[in-house]
């Protein structure tokens, strides 16, 4: 979800450059690109602490809807636990939440094919904003003036199908649009590298088996039809590498 935006604008910058040298009898001689071989680009990580872009309220009703995404039970945490809503927060805070890199101009088609992606002058943080808005509206009209994080485990489901099956979207409140772009970002937050705010411990990766960024598989190729037993590594490496016991 993180665009390499530096690398593409040196890419750009050097080809526009070149191609004045190529084009222009006055332009002047570059004598080296603006770049350096075997630079890297690496993502900041993404630490919990306090909200980046959801309010306190906004935060606990994610939290909220997360954790029923993603239930706990015998196979592992929860959304929550997991990191899921720390995830969204630091994307929604970042070039994801401005679509930084998408065209924004239009114009938008009123139904869109699922094969021309992303349709919409509204950028991700504000679909955010606008969907927590209309969904704090909604629960309080209809479960006696609640709040998304007071509902039981029972009203929170029920809420949601219903939401996900497009029955309770109205003009002021698309419903179905803010679960999908909920539950697609809860899906990546779970099983994104921990690098990025969310899944804490690498719970999404030992629940599918996926060994993660390990460099060397020679050994397990060697060993066709051999049990994977591993354990993940992320970017940041395993918790016992790091100061603190960071995943």
């Amino acid at each position: 979800m993180t665009t390499p935006r530096g690398s593409r604008r040196r890419f750009l910058f050097a080809t526009t450059a070149l191609m004045g040298v190529v084009g222009t009898a006055t332009a002047r001689t570059i004598e080296g690109l603006p770049w350096t071989s075997n630079e890297v680009y690496p993502p900041a990580e993404a630490r919990p602490g306090p909200w980046r872009f959801f309010t306190p309220e906004e935060g606990a009703a994610i939290e909220a809807i997360v954790d029923r995404l993603v239930p706990v039970d015998e196979l592992g945490p929860g959304g929550k636990e997991s990191g899921c809503a720390v995830f969204i927060d630091r994307q929604l805070a970042g070039p994801y939440g401005r679509c930084e890199g998408m065209y924004m101009q239009g114009p938008f088609p009123t139904n869109p094919l699922p094969t021309q992606g992303f349709q919409s002058s509204v950028t991700f943080a504000e679909a955010y904003r606008r969907g927590l808005a209309g969904l704090a509206a909604h629960v309080a009209r209809n479960f006696g003036g609640k709040k998304v994080p007071q509902l039981s485990g029972e009203e929170l489901d029920r809420l949601l199908t219903s939401m996900e099956k497009r029955e309770i979207n109205t003009p002021e409140f698309n419903a179905s649009s803010f679960f999908d772009l909920v539950h697609n970002n809860t899906m990546e937050g779970f099983f994104a590298d921990p690098i990025y705010g969310g899944n804490k411990d690498m719970a999404g990766w030992k629940l599918l088996g996926f060994p993660g960024t390990r460099y060397d598989f020679r050994d397990v190729i060697a060993r066709p039809n051999t049990r994977y037993t591993l354990p993940p590594v992320s970017l940041l490496g395993r918790p016992e590498w790091n100061p603190g016991g960071r995943s």
